[in-house]
């Protein structure tokens, strides 16, 4: 049995979350510029049929943004932000009850994506950027997951380096978990995200993913986002991001080895297969079947 500690759910909005596995987090971007899928769902429907597609491959759970959170991203306004989001949430209401996330640091997008059926917030920014969300997901009963970053995405990679660079990390997501305890948010709706590729250089991701392990310490599952991501490209000297396949799915089997319970990725069977093959081989046992 895993040496690792950690819960088993993590409770969201009308919903819970099982983590006794890996879990895997479909990326949908509602975008025309995210780094790697930026385009591809930008229409609602499609969206919505992604959406669906990577719930028949496993996924748990669907992360829906409509704000590119790239390096050097420009923001985008609050109501661009919702014309986005909401119609694809509400669309794909009708049709699953998958847990949905929406990815944002706006508190008044948190507040209508969850009214309109969402479950958990996703903000990069760790409740850094609008002193209103923690509020927001409180009164909603939600479940958060906390990034650490610095600064905006258009601002964040000239911002990259730090005196202890985990040390750092651990210290902005504990503050960040207080914040959100005193909010009313219990342990049992928080998890917390290192947030590679964030104010991050190169070097920094690769620290990061070697002592993933020491994020145990904040008392909460760990969500991981590497898919695709540039270090990888620069690791296979691949420049489409579609290409870093194989390479995701390195951090994914390694993620798994130390104990991290939640995966976003862009290809939901593969890592879903990957991350099971290593729970299996970490745990000594067969995956329950789903």
């Amino acid at each position: 049995m895993s040496d690792f500690p950690g819960a088993t759910v993590l409770v969201g909005r009308n919903c819970v979350l099982d983590l006794a596995q890996p879990c895997i987090m479909g990326v949908l971007n509602v975008t025309p510029d995210s780094f790697s899928d930026g385009g591809d769902c930008f229409d609602a429907g499609a969206a919505v049929e992604r959406g669906l597609e990577m719930v028949e491959q496993g996924a748990g759970i669907l992360d829906i943004g409509g704000e590119s959170t790239r390096p050097g991203a420009p923001a985008v306004s609050l109501d661009v932000e919702l014309e986005r989001v909401i119609p694809v949430i509400e669309g794909l209401r009708r049709h699953t009850c998958i847990p949905l996330s929406i990815d944002t640091s706006k508190a008044s997008v948190a507040r209508a994506a969850l009214a309109s059926g969402a479950n958990f917030v996703n903000d990069i920014s760790g409740l850094s950027f609008d002193d209103a969300m923690a509020a927001v997901v409180s009164g909603a009963a939600a479940g958060l997951f906390l990034m650490h970053t610095r600064g905006c995405p258009e601002q964040m990679q000239k911002n990259t380096d730090y005196e202890d660079l985990l040390a750092e990390v651990v210290d902005f997501l504990r503050a960040a978990v207080t914040k959100a305890n005193a909010a009313g948010i219990g342990a049992e709706r928080l998890a917390v995200d290192p947030g590679i590729g964030f104010a991050k250089s190169a070097a920094g991701n690769l620290a990061l993913l070697k002592h993933l392990s020491a994020l145990h310490q904040l008392g909460c599952p760990i969500l991981l986002g590497t898919s695709r991501k540039s270090f990888i490209g620069r690791i296979i000297q691949q420049e489409d991001p579609r290409q870093r396949l194989y390479g995701t799915l390195a951090t994914v089997a390694l993620g798994v080895a130390q104990g991290v319970q939640l995966f976003r990725v862009h290809d939901v069977l593969p890592a879903r297969e990957t991350a099971l093959v290593a729970w299996a081989i970490r745990e000594q046992q067969f995956p329950l079947e789903s």
